[in-house]
């Protein structure tokens, strides 16, 4: 389903994004509407896919997650089953945030957040073990500079 996203959407959108636990009283305030209206653009862009699930952002240092490290992997294989295996392991590991296929000499990058490195060696070994990889290079991050899961809504 395919949806026209206006000002008004746009403004909606961002006021989710910076907060989903507002009332639909304070988004409608806030964007400069009334509920009903809001309500309903709401609900047309979940239902276009727009607006996936709601969610809660914790900090992962104050949860012991201190090590975030990007995992850069090359492979040798190309065939489905391979890369079949390959994404369901990752899609497995509660320790990959994020996982990406690049173009240009790394085939894949992966955000990993483990308590430290020797959890990360745990997680490698774990990987390596599942799905024959050519070769793996991990960037241990020493300062998070920024960070959000905002998107860009020019607004």
């Amino acid at each position: 389903m395919s949806v026209q996203i206006d000002a008004l959407d746009r403004r909606i959108l961002a006021a989710l994004q910076e907060d989903a636990s507002r009332s639909l009283e304070e988004i409608a305030r806030h964007v400069g509407s009334s509920k009903t209206p809001v309500w309903t653009r709401i609900r047309k862009l979940k239902e276009a896919g727009v607006i996936g699930r709601q969610t809660v952002l914790l900090d992962a240092e104050a949860l012991g997650l201190e090590a975030c490290f990007f995992v850069l992997i090359r492979t040798s294989e190309h065939e489905a089953d391979w890369q079949n295996r390959f994404l369901a392991t990752l899609k497995e590991r509660p320790e990959v945030m994020e996982a990406h296929r690049l173009a240009g000499d790394i085939d894949y990058i992966l955000k990993v957040r483990v308590p430290n490195a020797r959890a990360y060696d745990v997680f490698y070994q774990a990987l390596i073990g599942e799905v024959k990889i050519h070769t793996v290079t991990a960037l241990l991050s020493m300062e998070e500079i920024k960070s959000s899961p905002l998107l860009p809504l020019g607004v």
